[in-house]
């Protein structure tokens, strides 16, 4: 991609969320454990932030472990939650000396309260950082707009907020992912062609991106050929193609 693209593109790339799919069937294909295919899918996660750099990407959302996912074998959950433990370990210097902010996004209600300090540990070293990184971890697109609800409710039976105030951008603020852009691209690996309960409110206008790789295959190239795609479309926001479309609109998509 050649460097002045960004720069020419009304709506540079600037975030971008992926859903990591396919580590499962990565492992099952090479005679693994399923877990070995989530430790090479950990490997990806470093590979993608040095080529969101490259690219001049400031925030990765990563869609890491879903509200749904405590559903899976029991093996397979502790399992993924010994190495999200590990990789806060092993990689919180690694992203502070490199720059990269850490914050957890999503409920932290079943993790341990050892699991809980070592978040808040990683939040705060790696707090001065230039890239974004947001782990959803815990986190349902249904359960963010629920319990967004349910804080807003609260604040209107306390007086601090009036239901005529309620709208788009107030809603948007009692989000968890307050005052952070919404994701221009949103990737998901595998071939599947679905957004699976991942960022529902955030990801209204983002352009969609389905790469036929497992997640472990993703690397630094397959990321740039996505932007390569992002930049080869028109983001209109719900206007016509021959409308001015440098900003979002509260307009129907479908008109």
């Amino acid at each position: 991609m050649a460097e002045s693209e960004p720069l020419a593109n009304s709506h540079p790339l600037k975030h971008v969320a992926i859903i990591m799919d396919g580590n499962n069937r990565w492992a099952k294909q090479r005679g693994l454990g399923g877990v070995a295919g989530h430790e090479a899918g950990v490997e990806r996660i470093r590979d993608s932030l040095h080529a969101a750099k490259s690219l001049g990407i400031d925030t990765i959302t990563l869609f890491a472990f879903s509200s749904e996912n405590w559903k899976r074998p029991d093996l397979e959950v502790r399992g993924l939650m010994s190495l999200f433990s590990s990789y806060l370990k092993k990689e919180a210097k690694a992203l502070r000396d490199d720059s990269v902010r850490l914050k957890v996004i999503g409920s932290r209600s079943h993790f341990s309260d050892r699991l809980k300090a070592l978040i808040n540990d990683t939040e705060t070293m790696t707090a001065n950082g230039d890239l974004t990184l947001y782990l959803c971890v815990d986190y349902g697109g249904r359960w963010d707009i629920a319990n967004t609800a349910k804080k807003m409710a609260t604040e209107v039976q306390m007086g601090r907020l009036r239901p005529s105030d309620i709208d788009e951008e107030v809603f948007g603020k009692y989000l968890l992912q307050d005052s952070i852009p919404d994701p221009d691209l949103c990737i998901r690996t595998a071939g599947e062609q679905r957004i699976s309960n991942f960022l529902l409110w955030q990801l209204a206008y983002s352009e969609l991106y389905f790469a036929n790789c497992y997640w472990p295959d993703f690397d630094a190239k397959a990321l740039e050929m996505a932007a390569d795609e992002y930049y080869s479309r028109q983001r209109r926001f719900g206007l016509r193609e021959e409308d001015d479309s440098s900003q979002p609109q509260d307009q129907d998509a479908h008109v």
